[in-house]
């Protein structure tokens, strides 16, 4: 049975960082896409970032050059580096994997989540 499950969530001052980890496990993922996606209250899951297999890397425009999407296949682990945080970042952080090699920005698009994370950005 697949299970993705995250961590390194928590509460930072807006302008900190965090980074969050997911490791996957039931299967081997290194010929997956793998994506985050967050749900902040009273809104839809949104897309944040994924990472084809090959290490291609897609971004939301609301975090372009603030997070960075990784992943280490050794470990079967992706990862999200959060920098300069702001507090409409405050949300629950998913991690996602998909059956398939490409990436993706819809959640239907992907097979297996995680239970989700917490991430708060204080002001």
């Amino acid at each position: 049975q697949v299970q993705l499950i995250e961590s390194g969530g928590g509460l930072v001052q807006a302008g900190g960082s965090l980074r969050l980890s997911c490791a996957a496990s039931g299967g081997t993922f290194s010929t997956n896409a793998l994506g985050w996606f967050r749900r902040a209250p009273g809104k839809e899951r949104d897309f944040v970032a994924s990472i084809t297999w090959l290490g291609s890397k897609y971004y939301a425009g609301s975090v372009k050059g603030r997070f960075t999407i990784s992943r280490d296949n050794a470990k079967n682990t992706v990862y999200l580096k959060m920098n300069s945080l702001k507090p409409e970042d405050t949300a629950v952080y998913y991690c996602a994997a998909r059956r398939t090699p490409s990436g993706a920005a819809i959640p239907s698009d992907y097979d297996y989540w995680g239970q989700g994370t917490q991430v708060t950005v204080s002001s």
